[in-house]
C-alpha cells in the first residue's frame, strides 16, 4: 500500500507489510535459512545482483525486510539494516566507519558497552577515541582531528539523560566531512528523527521501546542515503550480525503499538518525575519534561515529547541506592528499558560498571544515581511503589 501520507501510528501498523498469496492480515514468518532458485540461471542472477531475490537469511529475508522497511519509513531514511542486537548495530557502524589510524568522537555518557568496546577491543586495531561532553558544542570542535572519521552521539544519553544539540553538531561535522551517527534508542522514531536534523546514520536497540515487551533482543541501523546503506549492509552480512526471522516478526508486532505505549508511559513519567523532584530523599531529578532539566528548551526543539526515561540522585549515595533497589515491589530491578514494565537499576554497579572511576565521574555516573524506565502500569501504583521504597532509605 502507499504509505507517503499516513500518520505515524498508521505507518507503524502498515509500513512494509507483505502481501502474501493467502491474504493473511498478519505477515507470515519466513522461518527458513535458505531459499531455492527457479533454476541455475536464476540463482546466478540473484548472486550477481542482476535480479532481486532471496538467497540466504543472513543476507536477507522477507520477514526481516518488512521490519527494515517499517523502521526506515518511521525514521525518514533510505533503508534499514536489522541486526541481532543493539550492540550488533553499534559494532556494524564501528567496523564500517572506522579503521586503523582512525579516530572517533563520542558523547561521554553513552550506553556502557558502546563506549567500553571502542576503548577496549578496538584499540588493538589502532583506533582511537575521545569522549567529551557533547552538550557543549565547543568540546566536539576541540576534539576533532584530521583522522576523525565518526561522531557518535546518544541523545538523550544513557543514563545521564543529557541532551545534545543534533543540528549544531551535524553542522560542525559537515564542515569537516565527518559522518554523524545518533543512537536514538531512548526516544525511538516516535519522539525524535535524527536524520531530519542532519545525522547520516541512526541506530536503535530495538530490544527497548520499539519492541517494548522485554522478550526480544534486536538492533536496527537506518541510513539517510544509499551511499551509507551500501557501506554498512555488507559489513553486517559478512560479520553475521543478522536477525532471526522469528525475532523480526516479534519486533514488527511490537512496533505496531509503539506510539500508544510511549504516550501512556510518557504521561505517567511526567507525574513520576514531579513526585521524585519533590521528595526529600532525592537530591535531583533529570527528566526532559521538567523545567529544571539543563536542556529543557533544547528538548522541546528536537524531541516531540520528553519520553519515559528518568534519572535521579538519591541522598546517601551507594548505600541508599542499594536499599531502594532492594525495596521496590512492583518495579523490576533489571537492566534494559523501554518495556511495558517499569524497570529500575543502578548504573554505577550494573550497566556502566566497566567504566573507570574517572570515566564515570566525567559522565556524571555517581554512586547514588538511579535510572528509571517508566512502564504502562497505573501511575498511582508506580508512585506508591517508589514512595514505599524511598521510605526504607
Amino acid at each position: 500500500m502507499e504509505n507517503i501520507n499516513l500518520g505515524f501510528d498508521s505507518l507503524a501498523v502498515h509500513a512494509g507489510s507483505i502481501e502474501d498469496a493467502l491474504g493473511s492480515a498478519v505477515s507470515p514468518i519466513y522461518q527458513t535459512s535458505t531459499f531455492k532458485f527457479k533454476n541455475a540461471d536464476h540463482g546466478a542472477r540473484c548472486f550477481s545482483g542482476e535480479e532481486d531475490g532471496f538467497i540466504y537469511t543472513r543476507i536477507g529475508n522477507p520477514t526481516i525486510g518488512e521490519l527494515e522497511k517499517a523502521v526506515a519509513a518511521l525514521e525518514h531514511g533510505y533503508g534499514g539494516i536489522a541486526t541481532g542486537s543493539g550492540m550488533a548495530a553499534v559494532n556494524t557502524v564501528y567496523m564500517a566507519m572506522l579503521g586503523s589510524g582512525k579516530h572517533m568522537i563520542g558523547h561521554h555518557s553513552l550506553y556502557g558497552p558502546s563506549r567500553s568496546v571502542i576503548e577496549g577491543l578496538y584499540t588493538k586495531f589502532g583506533i582511537t577515541s575521545s569522549f567529551v561532553d557533547a552538550t557543549r558544542v565547543e568540546n566536539v570542535i576541540n576534539a576533532i582531528r584530521p583522522e576523525t572519521s565518526l561522531i557518535f552521539l546518544e541523545t538523550p544519553a544513557n543514563p545521564s539523560i543529557e541532551i545534545t544539540d543534533i543540528v549544531a553538531i551535524c553542522e560542525i561535522a559537515r564542515q569537516h566531512n565527518i559522518p554523524v551517527c545518533v543512537d536514538n534508542t531512548f526516544c525511538s522514531p516516535y519522539l525524535q528523527n535524527p536524520l531530519d536534523l542532519g545525522a547520516d546514520i541512526v541506530i536503535h536497540s530495538m530490544t527497548k521501546f520499539i519492541n517494548g515487551h522485554a522478550d526480544v533482543v534486536a538492533g536496527m541501523i537506518v541510513t539517510k542515503t544509499k551511499a551509507f546503506y551500501d557501506k554498512l549492509r555488507p559489513v553486517m552480512v559478512i560479520m553475521g550480525c543478522n536477525m532471526d526471522p522469528h525475532q523480526a516478526w516479534l519486533t514488527r508486532r511490537g512496533l505496531k503499538t509503539l506510539g500508544i505505549r510511549i504516550d501512556r508511559a510518557q504521561e505517567s513519567s511526567i507525574k513520576v518525575a514531579s513526585f521524585l523532584e519533590n521528595h526529600p530523599k532525592v537530591e535531583w531529578v533529570k527528566y526532559p519534561g521538567l523545567k529544571s532539566h539543563p536542556q529543557f528548551e533544547l528538548a522541546k526543539t528536537q524531541m516531540r515529547g520528553p519520553g519515559a526515561m528518568i534519572s535521579f540522585e538519591l541522598k546517601g549515595g551507594l548505600e541508599s541506592g542499594k536499599i531502594m533497589m532492594n525495596s521496590v515491589k512492583m518495579a523490576l530491578l533489571a537492566v534494559s528499558l523501554g518495556g511495558i514494565e517499569t524497570l529500575i537499576q543502578h548504573p554505577a554497579s550494573m550497566t556502566h560498571s566497566k567504566l573507570s572511576k574517572d570515566a564515570k565521574k566525567a559522565a556524571g555516573i555517581t554512586d547514588g544515581l538511579v535510572r528509571l524506565s517508566v512502564g504502562i502500569e497505573n501511575v498511582e501504583d508506580i508512585i506508591a511503589d517508589l514512595d514505599q521504597a524511598l521510605a526504607c532509605v
